[in-house]
């Protein structure tokens, strides 16, 4: 997959895995953004709940259907694939 990527940002040499604030932060560092500017999108509910937790704008892709998780927050969009996505950014 080399050269399909502008930028490709790895947990692996922090050791360190979400929900860990500091994997959502490399993100942010490589990006040089605020967290708030960067849409994270989830497969997974727990993923798109930590990312929101840590200030991520999120889209999660709940292609089971499955409900929120019960973790105190939800993702601000879900759809069942990434359709959804276009329109919920240019909303942002």
């Amino acid at each position: 997959m080399a050269g399909l990527f502008d930028l490709v940002v790895s947990t692996d040499p922090l050791r360190t895995y979400k929900p860990d604030p500091r994997a959502y932060q490399l993100g942010a560092d490589a990006l040089g953004l605020p967290v708030a500017e960067i849409v994270f999108v989830a497969s997974g509910g727990w993923d798109a709940a930590g990312a929101k937790w840590f200030g991520h704008p999120t889209f999660w892709v709940n292609r089971s259907g499955l409900p929120v998780e019960a973790l105190g927050v939800a993702p601000d969009a879900i759809g069942p694939d990434l359709n959804g996505l276009p329109g919920f950014v240019r909303e942002l």
